[in-house]
């Protein structure tokens, strides 16, 4: 039995190009994180996958920031999550290089598995903006759960939409002690109320561009599926989808705009095989075999949402300004005297309810 040391495994996990897999080639060595922390280079080189670089970087570690790193877990009230944990996500243990460590703010739950992540565009669309709140909140309304970046535009669209609903999962690409971008710390409450922030680096880790990659295979491999929600030729969101494809994760994609640049990474996805997504359902039908733990409004047999139709006062005052003649939504606002906010909030509940539909460019008309 190899022992494994969590103090230990805080300082391992600060080696950059350490990773899992070269872990457990030295614990098969070692047998335990102490020894393989008291080695010396020479050492080291003997083992498989071990170059010189990673042999130097081993002994050299700064055994006296520990005490540092602790503290700052303790102060921020972080829980510490090792691959090795039977707590750790299922998920996540299945994809080839998982982080050795989790800092988690929040808590994550073992129905966490039944996750769907939703990527996309820093500089959404009002359309994107709207697909991607009225789908990770009915997602969350059927109690799966929504990861994303935490990112602007499409990632912090996602975790507000889904927090109205149910539980999210937000995954930074820096650590823990620099909330990044630092305009969403109001929503990091709101979201371990409703799930958690989890990062792999250590607390104080800079928002350095190469975590972000990193970042984007933990979203994926938290997840049973990918979508996609604008994203032009370059964006990052593509390397997520790519993860999700080297993962054997579904894939999803919202169809844009036809030759619209902001669109072209989305609509290429779709064009090269991703499942083309208008509502949750596009997304439930695909992964519902796939799906541990039971859920309210989903039957693993197929496909079901609890259609509700009692409407609430405020529903029932939108409803009664709409028609099948497609109604645009500042139009809807003036008409009904409800501030916007709350015209979103009515809106989403409806088309869960299956009463309203959304046409593209924010129109609405009666089911």
């Amino acid at each position: 039995m190899k022992a494994v040391n969590i103090e230990d495994l805080i300082l391992l996990n600060q080696i950059d190009g350490l990773g899992f897999i070269r872990l457990k080639e030295l614990l098969d060595v070692f047998q335990s994180t102490s020894a393989i922390l008291k080695a010396g280079s020479d050492e080291l080189l003997e083992v498989s996958g071990i170059d010189g670089t990673l042999a130097d970087k081993i002994p050299a570690l700064n055994k006296k920031g520990l005490s540092d790193e602790l503290r700052l877990i303790k102060d921020a009230g972080v829980k510490l999550v090792s691959v090795f944990d039977s707590d750790y996500p299922e998920n996540l243990r299945k994809i080839y290089s998982p982080p050795i460590l989790l800092y988690v703010l929040g808590d994550m739950k073992r129905e966490d598995s039944d996750a769907v992540a939703i990527v996309g565009t820093r500089q959404p669309s009002r359309y994107a903006v709207s697909m991607c709140e009225k789908i990770a909140y009915q997602l969350a309304s059927m109690g799966m759960t929504i990861v994303s970046g935490f990112a602007r535009g499409i990632d912090t669209t996602a975790h507000k939409g889904a927090v109205k609903a149910g539980r999210t999962i937000a995954v930074l690409g820096s650590g823990l002690n620099f909330v990044y971008p630092s305009e969403n710390m109001g929503l990091v409450k709101g979201i371990c109320e409703q799930g958690a922030v989890i990062s792999e680096f250590a607390m104080n880790t800079s928002p350095y561009k190469a975590n972000f990659p990193r970042r984007n295979r933990v979203i994926c491999g938290l997840s049973l599926g990918v979508l996609v929600v604008e994203a032009s030729k370059r964006s990052g969101s593509l390397i997520t989808a790519g993860f999700a494809l080297n993962e054997n994760r579904e894939l999803f994609a919202v169809p844009g705009q036809a030759g619209s640049a902001r669109n072209e990474g989305s609509n290429n996805l779709i064009r090269e095989g991703a499942k083309l997504v208008e509502g949750a359902e596009d997304i439930v039908v695909e992964i519902q075999n796939s799906l541990r733990h039971k859920k309210s409004g989903i039957a693993r047999a197929g496909y079901v949402i609890k259609s509700d139709r009692v409407l609430t006062d405020e529903e029932k005052l939108v409803t009664g300004q709409l028609s099948d003649e497609p109604l645009y939504i500042d139009e809807l606002v003036k008409k009904s005297g409800i501030s916007p906010g709350r015209i979103n909030r009515a809106l989403l509940s409806l088309e869960l309810k299956k009463v309203v539909r959304e046409l593209p460019g924010k129109n609405f008309i009666l089911q």
